[in-house]
């Protein structure tokens, strides 16, 4: 094998971390679109899918669903209130802790939001199984990343 021929270890193009925050980037725009009728940005989708899978919940489980600090979480939080999709009280099991709870116009935008993954599929052009198959790569990397940074930890 010549020089010429060799493959660089470190062209950008090869790199996963490369492509997976252009892939994010370009996901996350192709949700705007999508996400604007039901006044929400992505991240604040994400927190009202939590919700509607989970709901209520505190902050704290919040943040560790989402894999997002408190503090990043708050701001979400606030928002979503104030356009009147969810209410923050105290918790009935822990007066010390406030519950994220659904409000009406959060449940019934559940509905509005049902056809969310079938319109992402159509609009990135991929099967269910693709995506399917992507998310099991992606879930694969995310876990493999994870023990890694527990073992390192650890020492």
């Amino acid at each position: 094998m010549s020089d010429t021929d060799k493959i660089d270890p470190l062209a950008l193009e090869s790199q996963v971390c490369f492509a997976l925050t252009r892939a994010s980037r370009s996901v996350v725009a192709l949700y705007r679109p999508v996400l604007e009728p039901l006044r929400l940005t992505h991240p604040q989708y994400l927190v009202m899918l939590a919700l509607w899978q989970h709901a209520p919940l505190s902050i704290k489980e919040l943040s560790a669903l989402l894999h997002l600090d408190p503090g990043t979480l708050s701001p979400l939080v606030k928002r979503l209130e104030l356009l009147g999709y969810i209410r923050r009280g105290r918790d009935h099991n822990d007066e010390r802790s406030l519950a994220i709870v659904l409000t009406d116009a959060g449940k019934d935008l559940r509905q509005q939001a049902e056809d969310i993954p079938t319109r992402m599929m159509a609009r990135l052009g991929m099967s269910r199984s693709e995506l399917e198959a992507l998310h099991a790569s992606m879930t694969k990397l995310i876990a493999a990343a994870h023990d890694i940074e527990r073992a390192s930890q650890q020492q």
